[in-house]
């Protein structure tokens, strides 16, 4: 009796969502792999390729605009339906500037962040620190460490090529331990490139599920221990086992490890100062969220409102690249590395590279707001939910796998992350309607998103490149590594939802807006 009311609820269901939902991402893969477009362009064309294949799309009333990015409905056509190609890149192009505009600050700035803490020295002296408090014996926990927190406010190719020629030296000096050093630092900041705002993809992720950013912190950062373990035991499995030589790379020569190592801590900048960019947003972002949580009615108290102006994500961020130029540029003083037009424009060139990068990423980011919001308005959720509500199918699961098999199948972590986050924000809406909290979804995407690296992603090729390593090496450990994380994040994500739910209501507001809606 059960399965034939689950059989009539499916058959009640309309399949051509999903239909479109499936060509569209089959259109971003092919666009990606064989045409070898830009990302940026590849989910542009498929939004509104998504719109056009919706068709009755509703009218960009004022009203609609400003419900669009709630999963609530929104008015119905107007009787003129000529301008359906009009309305298609209309509401891609209204997708691309809210998620562009929600973004694009921090994104921003963690790339001055990144490109400042590496030209002061001050990422390298915040590893030494590390070094001199674990000691050499454990520098593989110290590479992971180092890839794991410096991976949160700079990019993971960035980290690496940092990390790179420290664990060279390390294995000269050491002797021994190169593939336990390689595989430790890159997996630990894959971990985190993937879980902790504000790097770009958890950051959009956390924004498209509309979940407070120190939330998503704390989650990402508490989420991302036990595979940071597993990745330490695997290295060290991996070294015992293939025992993969250090040979010679690009970008890596004898000289440059030996100026590593000689390099005095005096040259770099103090600790304090070195480690506040990447402590700093965390701790304001994270503590506004926890003193709301354990005090509703904080909020009201004065000395709360000053700090909770310093832990908005914009304005710590801004502190912190305030903080990470200063420091660049009192060392760039110091060492006479200032050019003819003086300190500001020795800095300006600094900064040129990385501003171009965020560009680039908050293009991609954006369009992928694009696309999700096409995703919604093609009615992808309401179909989704109504299968998963009727074979019991997890969102959780359906959250990891989706965001896995984009993944897989074109390479990008972040063009995985912009898909899953576009299906499972049409899916979950304010998130009211689940048994735990949103926090959930936004950990199984992430962790989806790191699934199985091959010849397809960049980051395959980074690793490769700059370790030495042979591709089959990279295989058998990158890839099997990233796999393993991906399936340990997945397994602990579903245990805590059920033993730990953290169930949250809908807000009042939503709840009249959906009442509205709905009436």
């Amino acid at each position: 009796m059960t399965h034939s009311l689950l059989a009539q609820a499916a058959d009640s269901v309309s399949y051509w969502p999903l239909g479109i939902l499936a060509i569209s991402v089959v259109f971003i893969v092919f666009s990606i792999i064989k045409l070898k477009l830009h990302p940026f362009l590849a989910l542009i064309f498929a939004a509104v390729l998504t719109g056009l294949l919706t068709g009755d799309l509703p009218g960009m009333t004022t009203e609609n605009v400003g419900l669009f990015k709630n999963r609530v409905a929104l008015n119905d056509t107007p009787d003129d339906t000529t301008n359906d190609m009009l309305l298609a890149l209309n509401w891609s192009f209204l997708g691309f500037g809210n998620t562009a505009g929600g973004i694009g600050f921090v994104v921003a700035l963690a790339a001055i962040i990144g490109t400042c803490m590496l030209g002061s020295g001050a990422a390298d002296r915040v590893v030494r620190a590390l070094m001199n408090l674990f000691g050499e014996k454990r520098a593989g926990l110290v590479l992971l460490l180092s890839g794991f927190l410096l991976s949160i406010p700079v990019f993971f190719d960035t980290v690496f090529f940092l990390l790179i020629p420290l664990a060279r030296a390390l294995s000269l000096r050491t002797g021994k331990g190169y593939t336990l050093y390689v595989i430790a630092m890159a997996g630990a900041g894959a971990i985190t490139h993937s879980m902790v705002p504000p790097t770009p993809g958890p950051l959009m992720i956390a924004n498209g599920l509309k979940l407070d950013l120190g939330l998503a912190m704390m989650a990402g950062l508490s989420a991302s221990i036990l595979p940071a373990i597993l990745v330490l035991f695997l290295a060290r499995k991996f070294d015992s086992k293939f025992n993969i030589p250090m040979r010679d790379t690009p970008g890596a020569s004898t000289s440059e490890l030996k100026s590593i190592v000689d390099k005095k801590d005096s040259e770099l900048p103090n600790l304090f100062l070195s480690s506040l960019p990447v402590a700093l947003p965390v701790v304001l972002i994270s503590l506004v969220s926890i003193l709301k949580l354990a005090n509703k009615d904080i909020s009201a108290t004065g000395w709360f409102q000053y700090l909770e102006f310093f832990g908005n994500p914009n304005v710590a961020m801004l502190v912190a690249a305030v903080i990470s130029i200063y420091t660049l540029a009192a060392q760039m003083i110091g060492e006479k590395r200032i050019g003819e037009g003086g300190v500001m424009s020795t800095l300006a060139k600094a900064l040129e590279n990385p501003l171009q990068t965020a560009g680039i990423i908050i293009l991609i980011t954006g369009a992928g707001g694009a696309f999700g919001g096409m995703i919604r308005l093609a009615g992808v959720g309401e179909t989704i939910e109504a299968l998963a509500k009727s074979y019991n199918i997890s969102l959780i699961l359906l959250a990891w796998g989706a965001t896995a098999v984009v993944r897989i199948a074109q390479g990008s972590a972040t063009v995985s992350m912009i898909t899953g986050v576009g299906l499972m924000s049409a899916v979950i809406g304010d998130g009211s309607d689940l048994a735990y909290h949103p926090l959930y979804i936004f950990l199984a995407i992430g962790f989806g998103s790191i699934t199985l690296s091959w010849m397809n992603d960049s980051g395959f090729w980074v690793v490769q490149r700059l370790s030495g390593f042979t591709e089959k090496e990279t295989l058998k450990t990158w890839s099997v590594l990233l796999t393993a994380i991906a399936v340990l994040g997945l397994v602990q994500t579903l245990i805590f939802s059920k033993i730990l739910p953290l169930k949250q209501e809908a807000k009042p507001a939503e709840k009249a807006a959906l009442v509205v809606q709905q009436n």
